[in-house]
């Protein structure tokens, strides 16, 4: 305010300076004065802002957000705060696990002013305030915790540093709505240790999964193979079955024949033709014997009586009047 007063007063000067103008002096320095305390009273304060007033060095008032009058040279904006969630990053540090392994943290918090006042006078750096308050946080509950937990610990360290935040927060005027841990980064051997033991699991897994693959391929090259001699035999036996089902049919059929081939020669042995062709088919067949003995061997034995072979038909004929007899009988 102090220049635009003397803006005003170097202007009436110039004014008062200038004869034809030296009346107006006065009244344009009154001008100048009420229009400098106009624009030092009027504040328009931004959407999602807050402006700590105090008056005669003391807090007066916070003003909202909209238009709003001050009186100049006693009230004063000694604060302005931004109503909005504001990220803030937590530089990286080195934490002690308990397993005595360092390891190195950074993160983010997020929080929102809530108590303008509060966030004037309650701490002379809130942001400072929770940098701080988080990182000794976080390094308390890094500390409670072996390396390979903290890895699966991150929502609960989280969690707990919002709680310890949150609770010292309320003393600032400041929320804390979260907290997230970017990187947690061990040193290089332990990096090296961790991805040789990763890689060591995975071939473990590898192998066990081969070795169950080969497992449940012989079982299933087994299953196979005993489905495949079940399978044969089955069709063994049925081909078995079925071929002695054919040879009994075909036993049958021929026994069947040769009967109804008897039966129909004994009926025609009853007749005169029939007794003269059984005489006759008995006499080739006689000769019909000595023919395949001469195709057999050099040597042909000749019976020493001819009228044998009239013999032997005659014997041949008693045959055939005995079993005319047999079926004449058998008939009545």
């Amino acid at each position: 305010m102090i220049p635009k007063l003397i803006v005003a007063l170097i202007l009436s000067g110039m004014v008062f300076a200038y004869p034809p103008t030296q009346g107006y002096a006065p009244a344009f320095l009154i001008i100048a004065i009420a229009v400098v305390f106009l624009f030092e009273g009027i504040q328009v304060v931004p959407q999602q802002n807050a402006w700590v007033v105090e008056r005669l060095g003391k807090y007066n008032a916070t003003l909202e957000p909209g238009l709003t009058f001050i009186v100049p040279f006693i009230d004063r904006v000694a604060y302005r705060h931004s109503l909005k969630e504001v990220p803030l990053d937590v530089p990286e540090q080195v934490c002690i696990t308990k397993d005595n392994t360092q390891l190195s943290v950074d993160g983010i918090i997020y929080f929102q002013v809530t108590d303008p006042r509060l966030a004037s006078y309650g701490t002379s750096n809130y942001v400072f305030a929770i940098t701080q308050l988080a990182q000794t946080t976080l390094r308390s509950e890094v500390g409670k915790m072996e390396l390979d937990k903290t890895f699966e610990s991150r929502d609960e360290m989280n969690k707990q540093v919002v709680s310890v935040l949150d609770e010292a927060g309320r003393t600032w005027g400041v929320k804390v709505l979260r907290y997230e841990i970017k990187n947690l980064t061990p040193p290089e051997a332990i990096l090296r240790s961790m991805q040789a033991q990763i890689t060591a699991e995975r071939e473990k897994r590898a192998l066990i999964a081969k070795s169950e693959g080969q497992r449940q391929q012989e079982i299933n090259l087994a299953d196979g193979e005993k489905q495949a001699k079940i399978l044969s035999s089955e069709g063994d036996k049925t081909a078995q079955i079925n071929k002695a089902q054919g040879e009994a049919g075909a036993i049958k059929m021929i026994a069947e024949a040769q009967a109804e081939a008897v039966r129909v020669v004994g009926q025609a042995i009853g007749t005169s033709e029939g007794l003269s062709a059984a005489n006759l088919k008995v006499a080739e067949l006689y000769v019909g014997a000595f023919k395949e003995l001469a195709k057999a061997g050099n040597t042909l034995i000749i019976p020493s009586n001819l009228s044998d072979a009239a013999s032997f038909v005659a014997s041949a004929m008693t045959v055939l009047d005995r079993a005319k007899l047999g079926v004449d009988s058998a008939k009545v």
